[in-house]
């Protein structure tokens, strides 16, 4: 099945076809580092983070640009409220992003260049911009000449006209238009600023992305990605601005993902509704936040609720207790990179033909999904059928059940999921679950040891009963040759 990829800027489907053969250039608008990141931001760098994979996993040589905004308004203002510089807030913040990440299983793209890093860059598009006559400067700042782009509007959709007639802009009377948007704002005392033609200032916000993609990627390349929030103005202003400078079409794809939103409503500073996502990975797995925001379609909003979450923690315990008990059967669970065992008998179905369908159909992680979990409920029917008929050594179904697993493990990879063994993640989760609850742990071991003995004395009552008091702990004990474990269940 070709992959067939949402275009925001025609509003349908398109099949992917990279302007290189063989090679994806993609790049994506990163977070400006003047705050801690929410699961906002996560849900963003999560999706194109299993967009990078997918691509490379069927075979593509990925260039992945992701940037930092280093230099803002933002920036400026919360570095000059806590009397620090503004570069070392923003490292500060670089450095909490990349600590975030990293705890989510996100893999670093290719290139994270800084805004900072590339004022050459950034004048040198102006001045053609100049030189073109699509930009004027006025005491100092530099403006882009929106009425002279005869494209714009086509990303979002807005006409010029009926903007400018409804509009809610802030006035500048130096503005040929109320909509042209800077691209050199002079400097202002106790700011930052770079020398230029036009005199000492910074770069405006959009300005920056159309430079470092061009620096990296050409002035044309295959995907740019982000938040809806991001279609206009922003990816509408670097549209007009390199398409107008280089005088070639900008990107072939937009891709753009939905908003995060809390309890059913909009994520809001006033309504103090930001969950960031250090504080989100204390209290749930990290892979629990991933497979929550992949289990809705990257387009479609999703809504983060105590319910919705501790559901999806239960759906992945479920796929590590299949990984523990498949574990136990062959010995060790196979490699993402190892092969399919020939021999086995044919699955009913091609799981992982059908996973790759799900994610050839816009990067469908929701539908992929539910493929996954249909792998699990086979494997768990396969080790049924082996318990029941004590065939340990069958070699046929632990073919099978190998090659179920593969693919569970390859989706997973995919994903950003699984990449504990099955007794690191229960541990971790206890040990969270210990800490947060104030379980005493060793009352735990006491109660086991009651239930064993009980066991043992066969009074399987009070045996029984102390397994339904853990129970109602939310413990679940399993026996096992070497003894009893326990472990929470969501």
């Amino acid at each position: 099945m070709t992959l067939n990829i949402y275009n925001s800027l025609h509003r349908a489907k398109e099949p992917f076809e990279p302007l290189e053969p063989g090679h994806v250039k993609m790049y994506v608008c990163g977070p400006t580092v003047y705050d801690s990141c929410h699961i906002g931001h996560a849900r963003s760098v999560i999706v194109f983070d299993v967009i990078y994979r997918y691509l490379t996993a069927v075979g593509y040589d990925v260039t992945y640009v992701r940037n930092f905004t280093d230099i803002d308004d933002k920036i400026i203002n919360r570095s000059n409220e806590l009397s620090v510089s503004s570069e070392s807030l923003a490292q500060k913040y670089i450095d909490e992003f990349h600590h975030d990440m990293d705890s989510l299983n996100v893999l670093r793209p290719t290139i994270e260049p800084r805004a900072t890093e590339h004022i050459d860059q950034i004048i040198r598009i102006i001045e053609i911009l100049m030189d073109k006559e699509y930009a004027y400067a006025v005491d100092g700042d530099v403006f882009f000449s929106v009425d002279l782009f005869n494209g714009y509007g086509k990303l979002s959709g807005r006409k010029l006209d009926d903007m400018v007639a409804g509009s809610r802009v802030e006035v500048d009377q130096r503005k040929k238009n109320p909509f042209d948007f800077v691209l050199w704002k002079a400097s202002k005392p106790n700011e930052p600023f770079w020398d230029s033609p036009w005199g000492r200032g910074r770069p405006g916000w959009h300005i920056e992305c159309s430079a470092m993609s061009e620096e990296y990627l050409g002035a044309s390349f295959d995907i740019h990605g982000g938040g809806k929030d991001l279609i206009f103005p922003h990816h509408e202003n670097e549209i007009a601005q390199s398409e107008a400078a280089f005088g070639k079409t900008y990107v072939k794809y937009w891709v753009h993902n939905g908003f995060v939103n809390i309890d059913h409503e909009k994520m809001s500073k006033s309504l103090g509704n930001f969950l960031m996502i250090k504080d989100i990975v204390k209290e749930y797995h990290p892979e629990t936040v991933r497979l929550f925001l992949l289990s809705h379609h990257y387009r479609s909003p999703v809504d983060f609720t105590d319910s919705a979450i501790k559901n999806v923690s239960a759906g992945l315990d479920k796929i590590y207790a299949l990984l523990e008990r498949a574990e136990k059967y062959l010995g060790s669970l196979p490699d993402a990179n190892a092969d399919y065992n020939k021999d086995g008998t044919p699955p009913e179905k091609d799981f992982w033909s059908l996973f790759c369908n799900a994610m050839n159909d816009d990067f469908n992680t929701a539908q992929g999904i539910g493929i996954l979990f249909d792998v699990v409920r086979n494997i768990n029917r396969l080790l049924d059928q082996t318990n029941q008929t004590m065939q340990s050594d069958d070699i046929e179904n632990r073919q099978s059940i190998h090659n179920e697993c593969l693919n569970i493990i390859k989706m997973g990879n995919i994903l950003g999921l699984l990449t504990e063994s099955p007794h690191a993640y229960f541990k971790q989760k206890k040990e969270k679950v210990i800490d947060k609850e104030s379980i005493d742990a060793k009352m735990i071991e006491s109660m086991i040891q009651e239930r064993q003995d009980a066991r043992k004395s066969k009074d399987f009552k009070k045996a029984d009963e102390v397994r339904d008091r853990l129970k109602e702990m939310n413990i679940e004990i399993e026996d096992r040759p070497d003894g009893t474990i326990w472990k929470m269940i969501s």
